[in-house]
């Protein structure tokens, strides 16, 4: 049987193992090659991360490094939900460090009695950040949090009919300005058609906790979302199928690794059609240096790129399984 290497075009892992980035060399000897490695703490003392730490602020809060210009949107639960992102995926920081402790009690506090997170889209639902939060403090260790219990709850109460996701105020025709100005809580109609957009980032908050990712639900909406893989979103927000390979990393929006990312936790594997097509899309996009010719969308990071060829790695290898 071939090596996941040996599917691709080149094999990245040495190049990544070259690189002058301790983060990315770590987890590509322990996640690409299964070498024993020394605690994932070693990353906390790198000078990337105590600068990072340093500008967090007393209150567990990162500040948006500039002036958001909407009003209702509350740019400092986004910016600490970012900062956050960073410090797991990239550092494997967990809730044993204050630091995650008191960002983690930050977030929380703008969680609703419904169970949702409020505040990016003003008073709105929202099922794309709601669950990208949860994601991320389960992946810090509360997953047994009665909180992320609670924002499961609510994730499942909100479902369309056909069992996936859309953002409410979308399925009653209001744009994003409309929503933020509406004083009241947008229900959603049920009877309109699924956001694969959406519906991919709430999956990874199940895809990440390992009682939600076996749920029927997840299941049945992973299904729904192979089956619009490389299409156009049913919704104005990210329409075109050109975003389907418009990555970053930490994940935020759908694309292909993310979405292929999800689907494997929640229990999808290569003999799937739709996923032989998207790995086969992922390996055509390799590069003469290993790497991976997508679009890069958000992110200051130099090292963006091999970043991605690692989160593209760790696909590889997890389907090769099979």
């Amino acid at each position: 049987m071939k090596s996941w290497q040996d599917t691709l075009k080149v094999n990245p892992v040495p190049g990544l193992l070259l690189l002058k980035n301790e983060a990315i060399n770590y987890f590509t000897l322990r996640d690409l090659l299964d070498r024993k490695v020394e605690s994932i703490e070693i990353l906390w003392e790198l000078p990337a991360v105590k600068k990072i730490l340093k500008k967090q602020k007393s209150d567990g809060s990162w500040k948006y490094p500039s002036v958001g210009n909407i009003p209702q949107v509350d740019y400092t639960q986004y910016q600490t939900y970012l900062i956050l992102s960073e410090l797991v995926e990239k550092y494997g920081f967990d809730r044993k460090h204050e630091s995650i402790q008191n960002a983690a009690e930050y977030l929380f506090q703008f969680q609703s009695e419904e169970g949702d997170f409020r505040g990016i889209y003003a008073n709105q639902y929202s099922t794309t950040y709601t669950p990208a939060i949860m994601e991320i403090l389960i992946k810090a260790g509360y997953g047994d949090n009665q909180r992320i219990l609670k924002g499961f709850e609510w994730l499942l109460s909100i479902r369309q009919d056909d069992g996936a996701w859309a953002l409410p105020f979308r399925t009653k025709g209001e744009n994003l300005g409309e929503a933020y100005q509406s004083h009241e809580v947008i229900q959603p109609d049920r009877s309109k058609p699924f956001s694969h957009v959406v519906t991919g980032m709430v999956l990874r908050a199940f895809a990440a906790h390992p009682k939600y990712q076996k749920s029927p639900a997840a299941k049945k909406a992973g299904a729904l979302l192979i089956s619009r893989f490389f299409m156009p979103d049913k919704y104005a927000d990210r329409k075109s199928k050109d975003f389907w390979e418009r990555v970053s990393f930490p994940f935020l929006y759908t694309q292909v690794v993310s979405a292929l990312d999800s689907v494997y936790f929640l229990g999808f594997d290569i003999n799937n059609p739709e996923i032989r097509e998207a790995l086969e899309f992922l390996r055509q996009k390799q590069n003469e240096a290993g790497y991976f010719d997508l679009k890069i969308t958000r992110g200051s990071d130099k090292d963006l790129n091999y970043w991605i060829c690692l989160a593209v790695c760790r696909l590889f290898k997890r389907f090769q399984k099979y």
